[in-house]
This record gives structure tokens, sequence and C-alpha cells, in this order.
């Protein structure tokens, strides 16, 4: 995440092959639909007459495109999927291009504001969201970003947000059950971690994990770390983990890193049980990379195209018609469910489109934070949001076995 693209960025900056409510107690179960839309991708979708106004932003252009474009995309899906239903709320849809600077985030805000925006699916990265949010907080309209994952996002304590929610995992919360994860699949014990300390996605990562180990009887044997900037020799790093007896070794970063530890491991003879977070799905699609070399690799995380569930795989080829043969990422896939969350929350709490954004906004903070109000998408079953924000889902644990993605029981 250099450039600041905290969380999402680093894969921007170099590319990548796969692309992206009435009072409390109003709760409610459902689940995201099939995402068979089989439409063409737009800047703007107009629904029907009494359609809820729904604004999204993120870098369409610029190096940080692939995560504006994957959210936009899956979020398309979702809106073209429940107008064609024909069903009581429909929508209406604008994204705008922040070009993943902040600045430019407020003023692509203000148009949807000019729009008439009523809710905002976004923004896409970081940077730009927490200046967004300051934004909607004081304007008091709901949103609910899919992939923007810092706390700052969302605020803490006295510096809470209450409009605004994450579809996606905190960075210290996503470290945290990737412990638990590790521990519950009986990865190992002795564990060396490496992560990427200018990267502010992979530090948090690194410390929810540390933190949650402890409580989980793993035992950190080694703790290195490197600078992506300047770094792809991590043969240095592999010596310790050999030297302090690992035998799992977690990988809390992006999936070009991944893959050069993966071949130094390989090239050197190493033999550990490796483990990546979400930043690790794409290692298979990287054009040349040898999958042989990614054989035995665990991934957690909360969705990856290769599942082949119906809904997933429904929604997989929606998207990838949508985007001219674009295979989704988890960031398409957050956005998808954020549209249908949001729906979801609409139907239950009886809100209207008639109604102003700040009035639908506390009503769907109310539904979102009702302990009886749980959502099924393709990230994750009964979802639930806590009064901070933060979502709780467990993600999967996937081994890579013949170049494909297994579920590990």
């Amino acid at each position: 995440m250099k450039t600041n693209l905290t969380r999402r960025n680093f894969l921007g900056t170099i590319g990548i092959a796969t692309a992206g409510l009435a009072l409390a107690g109003c709760g409610n179960s459902g689940s995201a639909g099939s995402g068979d839309s089989g439409e063409k991708a737009k800047s703007q979708i107009d629904g029907p007459k009494g359609s809820f106004k729904v604004g999204s932003i993120g870098p369409l252009t610029g190096a940080a495109a692939i995560y504006g474009t994957a959210t936009d995309w899956g979020a398309q899906v979702a809106v073209n999927e429940i107008n064609k239903a024909a069903g009581d709320v429909t929508f209406s849809y604008n994204c705008q291009d922040d070009t993943h600077v902040a600045e430019t985030s407020v003023n692509a805000y203000n148009n949807l504001k000019d729009w008439g925006l009523q809710i905002l699916v976004g923004t896409t990265t970081t940077a730009p969201c927490v200046a967004v949010s300051d934004k909607t907080n004081k304007d008091n309209i709901f949103e609910l970003t899919p992939s923007a994952s810092s706390v700052d996002v969302i605020g803490e304590g006295s510096s809470r947000k209450s409009n605004v929610f994450q579809m996606c995992f905190t960075d210290p919360n996503q470290g945290k059950i990737s412990a638990d994860m590790v521990a519950q699949k009986k990865l190992g014990t002795k564990i060396a971690i490496l992560h990427d300390q200018g990267d502010t996605y992979s530090t948090g990562l690194h410390d929810g994990f540390v933190e949650e180990a402890k409580n989980k009887g793993l035992s950190i044997v080694a703790d290195e770390s490197f600078d992506s900037n300047n770094n792809t020799d991590f043969t240095s790093q592999l010596g310790k983990f050999k030297d302090a007896g690992a035998d799992v070794v977690v990988m809390p970063f992006y999936y070009q890193q991944g893959g050069l530890v993966l071949q130094q491991a390989k090239d050197n003879g190493y033999e550990f049980t490796f483990v990546g977070m979400d930043g690790m799905d794409g290692i298979l699609q990287q054009d040349g990379f040898d999958a042989s070399v990614a054989e035995g690799l665990y991934l957690i995380t909360p969705f990856t195209a290769d599942t082949e569930d119906e809904n997933t795989q429904k929604f997989v080829d929606a998207f990838s018609k949508l985007s001219d043969g674009v295979k989704p990422n988890q960031f398409a896939a957050d956005a998808y469910d954020c549209v249908f969350a949001i729906k979801q929350a609409i139907e239950t709490s009886g809100v209207t489109s008639d109604m102003s954004a700040s009035d639908i906004c506390d009503k769907l903070v109310a539904c979102f934070t009702a302990k009886d109000f749980k959502f099924s998408g393709l990230t994750g079953t009964d979802m639930t949001w806590s009064e901070d924000g933060t979502v709780s889902k467990i993600p999967q644990c996937y081994v890579i076995k013949d170049g494909k993605y297994q579920v590990v029981a």
C-alpha cells in the first residue's frame, strides 16, 4: 500500500491479473441474489420511478483503478439484478471516479449530492474514504464501504462516525480471525510471521494475528519484516524461520510478494506450511506463475471466485459478462453484498425513497445495528454489524490443491 493505498493499495500499483431502517429490533434475515444480470457496465444506471439513489466512489482511472472498477462492477451486477426483478425496492446508481485522491473523492461526493444521493456504497480505498466519511457523517448520509478497512474510516470511541459501516473486515480483526483459523484447523503451533513494515494493511493484519495467537496457544518463534518498495529477496527471513523451528509461515501481505516467498522457499528446500490472508487471493492468476509453487498454500479469505457454489458461479458469470471477461475478486463481491444488504435493510425498515437522506440514514443505522438483523451473501453467512461499524462474519479456509482452491473442512 504504497502511495497511501491503505489496505487495498499495493495491487493497483503494480497491476493485477484478476482485475475489481426502522428502530432497533427491526431485525430480518436474508441473502443476496444470484448475480445473473447479463448487463454491460455503465457509469450510471437510471432505475424506474421511485428508485433509491445509490452512489459509489472509487478510482476508475489511475494506478488504483483495479479497485474502483472491481467495486463499481460488483455493485452494478447487484443493481441490475435487483432492478430486473422489479420488486418494491429498485435503485438508480451513479459511480464517480476519484483516482484515489482524497480531495477528488470529496469533490465526487459533492457531485453525487447534487445528483440527489441518498445512500453511499463506498468509497473504495481508505484515504479517500476517511475524507468522504467525515463529510457523510456531517450530512448524516448512510455509508457502507466494501473495501476501506482502516478503523479511521468508521472512527473509534468518541470519534466514531455513527453513519459509516464496513462490509470488509478491519485489518486487525482479520488478523485475529486468521489466528483463530490457524488454531482451529490445527495447521501448526510454531509460527513464523513475515509482514510488509511500510504497509498499513500488512501491519494491521500482523498486529491482530500476533495478539490473538497468544490467546490460542500459538507460539510466535520468529517475527520478521520487509519493505516491498525494495525487497524481493526473502532468503534471509526464510533461513531464520528454519533456524527457529517454525512449522507455519504466515504471510499477511499481497500475492506478488507471496509468490516470491514461495518460489524462494522451494528453491532452498524449505518445507513450511504457508498461510496467506485475503490479499493472497489471485496468486494463481499471475502471468507465468508456476501453480505448483503454491501447492499446499492455505488462504483465509471471505471470497474466492473459484468457489463452486451456485451463487458464486452465477455472480462470476454475470460479472464477467458485464466487464468483458474480467474475473471478480473480493472487492467486487463485497460491493455486490453491500447493495443487497442495503436492499434488505430498506425492506426490513420500511424506508421509502421519498424520505430525506438523513431520515433514511437514521433508519438504516438502527436496522443494521439491530441484534436480530442478519445478512447472508457471497462473502459470508448470517453477517451482523455492531454499533462500532464493524462486520462480523467468518471467512473460509482454503488450500490450493492441483492448482485449485479447495475448502478445508
